[in-house]
């Protein structure tokens, strides 16, 4: 292990320890008990185990690491090991993201009063949430629907759409009791602190999956999301997203407005942005690789492997994409929706796994799980990704394969 040749990965899934090793590098790895696989430590040179969302329980580990083998930079891909990869490289002046920029993305209120302060187009209105009236005296400012949700969690979780005065009663119970506690469903690598208030804006969703090289953005893909009626759980992401030019070019430039404004330079980033009658409106960004098998869809359209970028970028080990890539195909997925009760059976995984256009075919949940309808990301019980010609064709085959293939079985309480 030479310093220059080793990277602290905080946090890192397989495929990220999967892609450290292709480059050549050395790995020291900060890993969060509740994540821990025997397989990560195989990939690792070095495995710590300490809490990441914890900056008191890391830096130690960080700096005892530092000192006995040396790294050239901190790497995390995952939204609870973001701010503590940020605040060691800020620690030993390393290269890649600040703490200062990666805060203005975790939390989701920060982010709001930077874009108020450039000025930008996709700056909406947004208070912090102090009490009950201060919901009610949200609507009558910025009129309903509005949206309140938790400033740093993820997965949709705790997103409550108020449509009138007569909702506050119930979302104010809802989001209090979430508040100052561990958000349930998330491994207890986040916790609740402050509500967000902010304008309601409408339209279809879209992410944009980008990739940053000294500040200039490139647009690898604008990726198409579907949700369902009544609640905020993603059902399905459609790579390269079904829109017209106009409308694709206007949250490209959305985008690379918006990472300019919070101060993004290098790596990659997921940004999530709806287009109404505002025109596109950022909801909320991160400096990482999509989930949802959203960097598969990318892999399978567009032959550019995100995570092996993010990884090789700081060493100089992959090139700078000096163009949009254009896309080959389409590439989707979609989740199958919770109901409320008991998972008993869980049959078809195998044999769509053989299929050559089948991405990933996996269960969220496990036989004798209690599920419940969908409120949020949690609350789906499996995903199928697929290939095709286009991206109506692949959206069409996941839907025929969960519906005559794929078979989950939930009974009623």
């Amino acid at each position: 292990m030479t310093p220059e040749n080793t990277v602290l990965l905080v946090g890192a899934t397989v495929k990220v320890l999967d892609a450290a090793r292709a480059h050549g590098l050395s790995v020291i790895l900060i890993q969060h008990q509740n994540k821990f696989t025997p397989q990560q430590a195989d990939l690792a040179d070095i495995t710590l185990i300490a809490d990441f969302t914890d900056w008191a329980a890391v830096r130690p580990h960080a700096e005892a690491a530092y000192e006995r083998w040396g790294y050239a930079t901190a790497i995390g891909l995952t939204d609870p090991a973001l701010d503590a990869a940020a605040r060691i490289n800020d620690l030993f002046g390393l290269p890649g993201t600040s703490y200062q920029v990666s805060r203005l993305l975790q939390d989701k209120y920060q982010m709001r009063q930077r874009l108020a302060e450039a000025g930008t187009a996709t700056a909406i209105g947004a208070r912090l949430m102090a009490d009950k009236q201060s919901l009610l005296e949200f609507g009558a400012e910025f009129g309903y629907p509005f949206v309140a949700k938790p400033t740093d969690t993820a997965a949709s979780l705790g997103v409550f759409r108020v449509d009138t005065p007569s909702d506050v009663d119930g979302v104010w119970r809802e989001l209090e009791a979430l508040r100052g506690g561990p958000a349930p469903g998330c491994g207890g690598l986040f916790t609740v602190r402050d509500v967000l208030m902010e304008e309601y804006a409408d339209g279809p969703e879209f992410s944009v999956e980008s990739f940053s090289f000294g500040g200039r953005h490139v647009v690898v893909s604008v990726t198409e999301k579907t949700t369902g009626a009544g609640h905020f759980a993603e059902l399905g992401h459609t790579v390269p997203a079904r829109i017209d030019r106009f409308r694709e070019n206007r949250i490209v430039g959305a985008t690379q407005e918006f990472l300019d404004a919070v101060g993004l330079t290098d790596g990659p980033s997921h940004t999530e942005i709806r287009f109404g009658r505002r025109g596109p409106v950022v909801i909320e960004s991160h400096n990482r690789i999509g989930g949802d098998r959203i960097h598969d869809l990318v892999e399978a359209v567009y032959g550019i492997d995100l995570t092996y970028y993010a990884v090789g970028w700081p060493f100089g080990l992959v090139d700078e994409l000096r163009d949009r890539p254009k896309p080959v195909g389409g590439a989707a997925v979609r989740f199958v929706e919770a109901t409320e009760g008991t998972v008993v059976a869980i049959d078809g995984l195998d044999e769509l796994r053989t299929r050559p256009e089948v991405i990933a075919a996996d269960a969220l949940v496990s036989v004798g799980d209690q599920v419940r309808a969908a409120r949020d990301n949690n609350d789906r019980l499996a995903l199928v990704a697929a290939t095709g010609p286009t991206g109506d064709a692949a959206v069409k085959l996941c839907e025929e394969l969960i519906e005559n293939t794929l078979r989950i079985q939930v009974v009623p309480k």
